[in-house]
């Protein structure tokens, strides 16, 4: 077994991803917040054929599959080899930043430019990923690419619906997916040999510590839930307190025992980020409350727990204020370590860029999550001004973006010079 020379990736353009981040921040909802760009939004889904036209520009084979993820792709210089494969999000959440997800699509076009300026090539096929809608969308499923790609994508989410009667299988037909046509959207193990994310932390830990790299030992597992209460709208004037079946109250109780369960042992956290009370007037006692629940944890046991006791929660709930109350389970996702000779690649590129780094666990959510199902995972973190994320102060700076770049092309490079040079069948995945 003999393995190719390590090429040291130069440094990466600054000046060409400012123009990058500046050229795509302009798709935005000038009316929302920050820089609003939900997924199935006219303004995500004119950055997505900028996104397109980008990846040709830097010599990438460009489709998009039944999930409209968009995929570009580098040939590599031997035949038979898996793919090496990068990318993240472009889409935001509501009053969202310019960082989140997007350094991990434009990090990886500069990667794949600064590689071609160097003369650095591929053994391995590139592709480079914009995975469609990872975060949690009007449904309540997030990752709807990376999902569609490892098969996880099925008939009862695609009936997923949004309160109104809209299903998440029309909506994704309506921005150009193919729900009848997800199952070929899926790829196999053989053909990807690694995936590598690089990403924002989203904490204050890397700024803290002067710190301008960590990679990342494992992704929290997330559960997410939503509860509805179905109790009797009256007069809250006439309504006596022991006389009403309100479904706030019931929707309230949930709220406090999640953060109480989240609030004990340290294990992991609890957020409730939306409810809808009905009919929402402040003279009415409410009829319907739904609300959205999350838990994270790096521990499957801690999750399992939280869901019974707070399911136990709602029903007793329910029954003592004489409303109706139901439980469905939106996704469950479990905790994702990242592959450990995929960490020692990562170290060892950053080690030869002279970048100094630390091991971090992820407590947000990432396709790489997905992804882990496919191939050896790996992901890089650069910093967070001030730790802030999901949030138009959301900032990092070009230059720290510009060496997570740099990070990325290396990693890249250390596991593709890692193949052994023996003839394999194809699509062999090399032994990382």
């Amino acid at each position: 077994m003999s393995h190719g020379p390590v090429s040291v990736v130069p440094p990466c353009s600054v000046e060409r991803l400012r123009g990058d981040f500046d050229a795509l921040a302009e798709y935005h909802d000038p009316e929302r917040p920050g820089w609003t760009r939900g997924a199935f939004s006219p303004w995500y889904t004119a950055s997505r054929d900028w996104i397109e036209a980008r990846m040709r520009e830097v010599g990438l084979t460009v489709r998009r599959d039944a999930a409209n993820n968009v995929i570009g792709t580098l040939p590599g210089t031997k035949a038979g080899t898996s793919a090496l494969v990068t990318g993240s999000h472009t889409d935001t959440v509501e009053g969202g930043g310019r960082f989140d997800g997007i350094i991990g699509v434009l990090g990886a076009l500069e990667a794949v430019r600064t590689l071609a300026d160097a003369g650095i090539e591929l053994e391995h096929e590139l592709r480079v990923v914009d995975f469609f809608n990872e975060e949690p969308n009007q449904f309540g499923l997030s990752c709807v690419g990376s999902r569609a790609l490892v098969g996880e994508i099925d008939e009862q989410h695609l009936r997923l619906d949004d309160g109104t009667g809209d299903t998440m299988g029309e909506a994704l037909a309506r921005v150009g997916g193919s729900p009848d046509r997800l199952s070929e959207a899926r790829w196999t193990e053989d053909e990807v040999a690694a995936f590598l994310e690089l990403h924002i932390e989203q904490g204050p830990v890397l700024e803290r510590e002067g710190l301008p790299l960590a990679i990342v030992s494992a992704i929290a597992g997330i559960d997410r839930y939503r509860f509805e209460f179905t109790g009797q709208p009256d007069h809250a004037g006439a309504t006596p307190m022991d006389y009403r079946h309100d479904a706030a109250c019931a929707a309230a109780e949930i709220v406090l025992a999640a953060e109480r369960l989240a609030s004990g042992d340290g294990q992991g956290v609890a957020t409730t980020g939306r409810i809808e009370i009905e009919p929402g007037a402040p003279n009415v006692v409410p009829g319907t409350a739904r609300l959205w629940v999350e838990f994270r944890s790096g521990e499957r046991k801690w999750l399992d727990a939280c869901s019974r006791e707070l399911e136990e929660t709602a029903h007793a709930a329910a029954e003592r204020r004489g409303v109706r109350g139901d439980v469905q389970g939106l996704s469950a996702v479990d905790p994702v370590a990242a592959d450990t000779r995929v960490r020692e690649f990562l170290a060892r590129g950053s080690e030869r860029l002279g970048l100094p780094h630390r091991t971090m666990f992820s407590g947000a959510g990432h396709d790489a999550a997905h992804m882990a199902r496919l191939a050896p995972m790996g992901m890089l973190f650069i910093p967070s001004r001030g730790g802030r994320s999901h949030c138009p102060e959301e900032w990092t700076e070009l230059e720290q973006v510009a060496t997570g770049a740099r990070a990325l092309a290396q990693g890249l490079v250390e596991i593709d010079r890692a193949t052994t040079s023996d003839p394999a069948p194809p699509r062999q995945a090399p032994a990382i």
